[in-house]
């Protein structure tokens, strides 16, 4: 699985979430998150409901 289809699971299935605490759910790089969030914003695929917080539309 995909860095980026693993974000968008784990975000599905929790509050909105930091970068970090991303990276720390997934046990993944933080870098390579934040560049993966990065481009799912670019495809409209998570959203931001504040800053630093990502999300999916449900």
């Amino acid at each position: 699985m995909e860095l980026k289809d693993k974000i968008v699971d784990l975000l599905k299935k929790s509050e909105p979430m930091k970068g970090g605490e991303i990276a720390e759910a997934l046990g993944e790089d933080k870098k390579a998150v934040d560049k993966a969030l990065k481009d799912l914003k670019k495809e409209e695929a998570v959203i931001s409901p504040k800053r630093c917080y990502y999300s999916v539309e449900k």
